[in-house]
């Protein structure tokens, strides 16, 4: 894999710093909600990866 699959392009470092600056007005209790959802996106879009990628 190289460097530019891995690395954040300069947008989405501006994104996540965006998202960092609003994340710490989050109470814990948001903060962990916040986390949960974060994780359960990404695992759904992980097994939609892996559907496409058997279909090809």
């Amino acid at each position: 894999m190289d460097m530019s699959t891995t690395s954040l392009s300069m947008e989405q470092q501006f994104k996540l710093e965006v998202l960092r600056e609003q994340v710490k007005s989050l109470s814990q209790d948001q903060a962990q909600e916040y986390l949960l959802e974060v994780m359960r996106q990404n695992m759904v879009k992980e097994n939609l990866l892996k559907y496409w990628m058997k279909k090809m």
